[in-house]
């Protein structure tokens, strides 16, 4: 099995007898480990000892969720008490048992994923703008908590739950700590964001996670300003890394920035018209470039420029200003580089679809139907990728229907 080309090893086969005593030895102490923490949590033990249990128990499973959900509760209702309530009970219901946790929210969304991080000592402290736990300063019990991730998210990098568990971390710095150390976490969650990047630039949970910070650190609150120009340059060069052209992250990453930058830019109708050209430029002379005729996130990215000529609303996001007939020189030169993009790639199937999509397009934005010649072309075209594609004939015969040829 691999992962975006990077092969697994397999982690199952043949046992002995004294592997399978080992792993039911194993099994054992999960279980009471489990029932310990359960009994601990119903007794509402909300100490740094019941936190390191929730630690031993994660690290063997961390897909179990409900434990990430008894951690929350450890550090709200316990060790983020300020010195003055450690002397009170906690404030939450008696009657919340380990079971309740399980339907606690996550509070983040399962699409905001990224890599491990860990958060230096060197995080500067204000005692104005801290809050004191039982067992030391809130900002020592995040620190902490963001490098105990670190090791488990460079073993399973793919967990939804390690994930959101550290974002919601760093949303606790945000409602506790001054919004300077606040802004200084996720300032370093960036960095190492992007070393994770670096690891697997293919990765979406990454991207996500990426887009979730960097939205933090534009917001009010932390007094951060727009990071538009130079997200789009990471994504410029995420593209240009190995193997990015097939990045459908970094792809679509720039899809979405495209706009608010060249609002911010206060882009004019000249301006808007070179950035559409440039980027046509990239994609196509990406998609000449080795075997990238065949990389499917090349062609979504083609296909998104291309609503800027072909599709109201994706015209409005560039090229508000373009005329009709601004928009049919387009669509016609890059018909003429799908037609030469064929020579040597006739096995290419996204050629021959996207010939066919702006062929049908281009009748529609001069209003008028096909003529003989255009409708012989996409018939022939039709034929080539019935031949190359035949799991998907009921969406040829579909499009032939669609495009009347």
């Amino acid at each position: 099995m691999a992962s975006h080309g990077v092969s697994r090893t397999a982690t199952t086969g043949q046992r002995t007898d004294e592997q399978r005593i080992a792993e039911q030895k194993e099994i054992l102490k999960y279980q009471e480990l489990e029932e310990l923490i359960r009994v601990k949590v119903a007794e509402r033990q909300y100490t740094l000892e019941v936190l390191e249990l929730t630690a031993k128990l994660l690290k063997k499973n961390p897909e179990y969720y409900t434990i990430w959900n008894v951690r929350r509760r450890l550090l709200i209702y316990g060790l983020f008490s300020k010195p003055s309530d450690s002397s009170s009970p906690s404030m939450e219901s008696p009657s919340t048992s380990l079971n309740d946790t399980t339907k606690a929210s996550s509070e983040i969304s399962s699409s905001s994923i990224s890599e491990p991080s860990a958060v230096s000592a060197t995080t500067p402290q204000s005692p104005s703008s801290q809050s004191l736990g039982r067992n030391g300063t809130t900002l020592d019990l995040i620190k902490a908590d963001l490098e105990f991730l670190f090791p488990i998210m460079v073993e399973y990098p793919k967990c939804y739950w390690l994930w959101n568990y550290r974002l919601w971390l760093l949303k606790q710095a945000n409602e506790r700590l001054g919004p300077d150390i606040a802004k200084e976490l996720w300032k370093r969650e960036l960095i190492l964001v992007g070393k994770m990047l670096v690891r697997d630039s293919r990765n979406f949970h990454g991207w996500g996670y990426r887009r979730t910070v960097v939205a933090e650190l534009e917001s009010a609150k932390l007094g951060g300003k727009s990071m538009v120009e130079s997200e789009f340059e990471y994504t410029t060069k995420m593209i240009h890394a190995p193997k990015g052209l097939s990045n459908f992250s970094a792809w679509h990453r720039r899809s979405k920035l495209i706009p608010r930058l060249l609002d911010e830019r206060k882009a004019d109708a000249t301006a808007r018209k070179q950035f559409l050209d440039d980027e046509f430029d990239l994609i196509v002379s990406a998609m000449y470039t080795d075997s990238y005729p065949y990389a499917q996130s090349a062609w979504f990215y083609y296909q998104f420029l291309m609503t800027t000529l072909t599709d109201y609303v994706g015209h409005a996001t560039i090229t508000p200003n373009f005329t009709n007939d601004d928009r049919v020189e387009y669509v016609e030169r890059q018909l003429s580089i799908l037609r030469d993009m064929l020579d040597g790639a006739e096995d290419c199937k996204w050629i021959y679809d996207a010939l066919i999509e702006y062929t049908m397009a281009l009748c529609l934005m001069e209003e008028r139907e096909p003529q003989v010649d255009e409708r012989a072309d996409c018939k022939a075209w039709l034929e080539e990728l019935r031949k190359l594609d035949p799991f998907r004939s009921g969406r040829w015969d579909d499009l032939e229907k669609s495009s009347r040829v």
